[in-house]
């Protein structure tokens, strides 16, 4: 069987894009990541969340978050991540007229370049500094 160069390149490339991107599974869809990827949190981060916590009630958007995401949107994949129920997560999205900006409604944390969420802390290598931060943590909304 011959196997012409442009066989050889084609498969090549495959192998290649198949082992350099991230992909993440959704039920039965994958997902390709063809830019950095940024996780955001919704709770704190695209609604007015103040910590009183509503199961059936998702708060409303925070002024600019739309704009901040279609920003994003341009130059990082998106995921958005949430302990919240997934339909109402999407329901919210789309009231919002954000859904078409995220690849990936989920509860899991999948490798990002960054995570962007109110109740973050940035480790930097230093455990005490870090302690005395988780010691002395607020949220943005608390404070």
């Amino acid at each position: 069987m011959v196997i012409t160069l442009n066989r050889i390149f084609i498969i090549s490339f495959l192998l290649i894009l198949f082992f350099t991107m991230p992909v993440y599974a959704k039920s039965k869809e994958f997902i390709v990541h063809t830019k950095k990827v940024i996780s955001i949190d919704l709770d704190g981060v695209l609604d007015n969340y103040c910590g009183k916590y509503d199961e059936n009630n998702i708060p409303e958007i925070k002024d600019g978050a739309r704009d901040f995401i279609i920003k994003l949107y341009k130059k990082y994949d998106l995921i958005l991540f949430s302990t919240r129920n997934p339909d109402e997560v999407e329901k919210w999205l789309i009231k919002n007229e954000l859904r078409e900006y995220f690849k990936l409604i989920t509860d899991k944390k999948y490798p990002s370049y960054i995570y962007l969420d109110d109740r973050a802390l940035k480790f930097n290598g230093d455990y005490n500094k870090t302690f005395d931060e988780i010691e002395n943590f607020n949220v943005y909304w608390k404070k």
